[in-house]
């Protein structure tokens, strides 16, 4: 049986899409993207829909952040790490 053009090109048009998801899921892991985090972290107020954004978009990193004993006193903090569980992303226990 004989593949139509249009099998083909739906294949790779698949193939395609799938590779794009994979790429656009690949994070930079740059700690000076939290600083819109900054403010909440150091008082009592609750974070911007911007700082919850960032923590999401940064949550691959944090083990890496914590890892790091430039950033841990800044990211495993109790302030922290309660702006980023009110954000929905705990930080983890790496």
């Amino acid at each position: 049986m004989k593949a139509s053009p249009f099998n083909t090109i739906g294949a790779v048009l698949m193939l395609l899409l799938l590779v794009e998801a994979n790429v656009s899921e690949a994070v930079t892991c740059n700690p000076n993207e939290l600083n819109p985090c900054a403010g909440a972290i150091g008082s009592s107020s609750p974070p911007s829909s911007q700082c919850c954004s960032k923590i999401k978009e940064q949550k691959p990193c944090l083990c890496q952040y914590v890892k790091n004993p430039t950033f841990k006193q800044f990211v495993a903090s109790p302030s922290a790490q309660k702006v980023a569980k009110t954000c929905g992303v705990p930080i983890p226990k790496c």
